[in-house]
């Protein structure tokens, strides 16, 4: 009797319907851990090149050389992003000032409004895949619970022209039917505790890159230097280098 039961039997004995549950249940699976995984390495790689990639950065001599720096050593590209927009942002404008171009706008608010929007579209990368888990956490257990529902209901449909019904006929399709349950919390749990892990996390990027464009705004607008322990040179003595 027991040789009868199983994952095995379960399928085999399963309709359409139980069987597109489980197909369902198997594909949220992989593509939840597809997606834990993807994030895992990416914040793994940005953890170990964030402090490396903001110290080179403001240890450089020059700007070029500090968005050079940060360029290499920022291995998930949020701070390089950035710090590349805000000094294309000043140099555009500074550009734009000497031909007289957008007189009425200061470089503070030019370059506050392209590194806003550039964070803003970071925010948006880095939380991508988290709809996908939240998803994923909050319906598989309901699907599971519906695989259950539905194979008991088939159990008992099945035996329900027997003339003779013991316990073992009953409890080992209806135990079977309660592996779609297990199921569907083997799912729900690892894309739940993920979902919450990856929005720890990304809540602190968020910190920190809020607090490296403070301090990268104040050095690209007045050219004094805020983050970092080093130096970096007076950012109009480059600007009046680029424009020789």
């Amino acid at each position: 009797m027991h040789s009868q039961m199983g994952l095995a039997h379960f399928w085999s004995q399963g309709d359409l319907i139980t069987h597109t549950t489980a197909l369902i249940l198997g594909l949220l699976s992989v593509g939840s851990w597809s997606v834990i995984l993807t994030k895992l390495m990416t914040a793994w790689r940005a953890s170990r090149s964030q402090e490396r990639a903001l110290a080179a950065f403001w240890s450089a001599n020059s700007l070029p050389e500090a968005l050079e720096a940060l360029r290499r050593d920022d291995a998930s590209g949020v701070f390089a992003g950035l710090a590349l927009t805000g000094a294309h942002a000043a140099q555009a404008h500074q550009q734009n000032a000497a031909r007289g171009i957008g007189a009425g706008v200061n470089a503070s608010e030019f370059v506050t409004r392209a590194m806003r929007s550039h964070m803003v579209n970071t925010q948006a990368r880095i939380e991508r895949g988290l709809t996908f888990l939240a998803s994923v956490g909050s319906t598989a257990p309901f699907i599971g619970l519906f695989g259950t529902v539905w194979g008991i209901y088939h159990a008992l449909v099945g035996l329900s022209g027997a003339t003779q019904v013991v316990l073992d006929k009953v409890a080992g399709p209806v135990g079977e039917a309660l592996i779609m349950t297990a199921a569907g919390l083997f799912v729900a749990i690892p894309a739940v505790l993920a979902y919450n892990a990856f929005t720890r996390s990304n809540r602190l990027v968020a910190v920190q890159l809020d607090g490296f464009a403070h301090d990268l705004h104040a050095y690209l607008t007045t050219g004094v230097r805020v983050g970092g322990n080093a130096h970096l040179v007076d950012i109009g003595a480059v600007r009046a280098k680029q424009a020789v």
